[in-house]
C-alpha cells in the first residue's frame, strides 16, 4: 500500500502510526496510574479522618463514658454523649462546618442501630455482609454515587469488643430507662459480642481529586503530543538533509547510466558526480554506498573510454580492409586486366625498340 509513496512520505506515515499507537497505549497507562494515584490520595484522606474518629471513639470509651455513666441513669433524660458512635458523629458534623469538609460524610452504619440515623442502607448492608463472611477483611473501599455526586468510600468492620457495651444493647430490660424512653425497645438490642454488627464508613468527595487527575492527564498528554510532533518534524528534516538529498545524485546518475546519456568526456564536470564524491567521504552506511557508486561510475567511464578507443582502432582496420577489398575488386576486373595487358604490350614494345 505504501509502495506508491515517496520515502519521506512513507517514513512520516510510519512515524505517525507509531506515534498514534504510542499515544494510545501511553494514554491508557497514564490514565490508570493517575486514577490509581487519585484513589490512593482519596483513600489516604479517608483513612486520616477514620483514625481521627477512632480516636474520638476511644476517648469517649475511656474518659467520657465512665464519668457520665454513674449519673446518666439518674438524669431524667438519656445523655447520648456517653455513646461513642454519637460522639464521633457529632465531632464529624462539627468538622463539616469547615467548607473544605462540607461534602464529607461519616456514619457508624449498623443493621440494628439504636439511633435510626445510623441505619445501614442497601449498599452499606452489602458491605456489612462481606465483613461478616470474611472475618479477616479489614477494609473495603471504592467509588459510590450518592446525592448525584461521585464519592469515594472507605469502610471498616464495626465490632462490639467491650462487655460493658452490651448493657445498653443486649436486652431492653437491662438497658437504662431513659434510653428506652428516648429510643424505644425495638432497636439496638441483641448485639453479639466480638461479631460484626455494622461498619464504620466515611465518604470523601472524589470529583475534585478526579478533576485534578484529569487536568494532569490532559497536560501530560498535551506535552507528549507536542514532543512527538516536534520529534517527527525534526526527524523528517534530518531525513531530508542527510538521506534523501544525498540519494538524489545517485538516482540521477543511475538514470543517465540506464539511458546511456552520461557524457564520458565531461564526467569530471558532472554536478551529480561532484555531489556523489562529497557523499563518498562520509563514514556512515550512505557514505559506503556512495563510494561503491562512485567507483562504479569511474569504472564505467574507464570502460567507455577503452571501448571508444577499441572502436576507433576497429574502424581504422575496417576502413583499411575496405580499401584493400576495393583494390582487389578493381585489380580483378576485366577492364583492369585489359589495361594491364595493354600496358605490358607497350612496355615490351618499348623494350624491343631500345635494343
Amino acid at each position: 500500500m505504501l509502495g506508491h509513496f515517496k520515502l519521506a512520505t512513507k517514513f512520516t506515515l510510519l512515524l505517525s502510526f507509531l506515534f498514534l499507537v504510542t499515544i494510545f497505549m501511553s494514554g491508557i497507562a497514564l490514565s490508570r496510574v493517575l486514577e490509581q494515584r487519585a484513589g490512593e490520595e482519596i483513600n489516604y484522606r479517608g483513612q486520616v479522618l477514620m483514625e481521627m474518629m477512632d480516636s474520638v471513639r476511644d476517648y469517649t470509651n475511656a474518659r467520657v463514658s465512665p464519668l457520665l455513666s454513674s449519673t446518666s441513669e439518674q438524669h431524667p433524660k438519656f445523655i447520648p454523649e456517653i455513646v461513642p458512635s454519637f460522639s464521633t458523629r457529632e465531632v464529624f458534623e462539627r468538622l463539616r462546618r469547615n467548607p473544605e469538609y462540607a461534602n464529607f460524610l461519616y456514619k457508624d452504619a449498623a443493621l440494628n442501630p439504636t439511633n435510626l440515623r445510623n441505619k445501614a442502607d442497601e449498599f452499606e448492608t452489602h458491605l456489612i455482609e462481606k465483613f461478616r463472611k470474611d472475618t479477616k477483611l479489614e477494609n473495603l473501599s471504592g467509588f459510590r454515587t450518592l446525592f448525584d455526586e461521585k464519592l469515594f468510600y472507605s469502610s471498616r468492620p464495626l465490632v462490639i469488643k467491650e462487655q460493658s457495651c452490651l448493657r445498653c444493647h443486649s436486652k431492653p430490660e437491662l438497658a437504662p430507662k431513659n434510653q428506652i424512653e428516648m429510643y424505644g425497645k425495638e432497636n439496638g438490642f441483641d448485639w453479639p459480642l466480638n461479631q460484626v454488627i455494622g461498619t464504620q464508613i466515611i465518604y470523601v468527595p472524589a470529583s475534585k481529586v478526579l478533576e485534578n487527575a484529569h487536568q494532569t492527564f490532559t497536560l501530560v498528554m498535551g506535552i507528549f503530543i507536542l514532543v512527538f510532533t516536534l520529534a517527527i518534524f525534526f526527524i523528517n528534516d534530518s531525513l531530508e538533509k542527510h538521506v534523501i538529498q544525498p540519494i538524489k545524485p545517485m538516482a540521477k546518475l543511475a538514470k543517465k547510466i540506464r539511458r546511456n546519456t552520461i557524457d564520458v568526456n565531461a564526467v569530471d564536470n558532472d554536478t551529480e558526480l561532484k555531489k556523489l564524491a562529497v557523499i563518498a567521504k562520509r563514514t556512515d552506511e550512505l557514505g559506503k554506498l556512495g563510494k561503491i557508486f562512485y567507483r562504479m561510475v569511474m569504472e564505467i567511464q574507464t570502460r567507455e573510454q577503452a571501448w571508444k578507443q577499441q572502436m576507433q582502432q576497429l574502424q581504422v582496420q575496417i576502413d583499411q580492409g575496405k580499401k584493400n577489398q576495393q583494390v582487389e575488386e578493381i585489380a580483378g576486373s576485366e577492364y583492369f586486366q585489359k589495361l594491364r595487358a595493354e600496358a605490358k604490350t607497350i612496355r615490351n614494345k618499348w623494350s624491343d625498340e631500345n635494343k
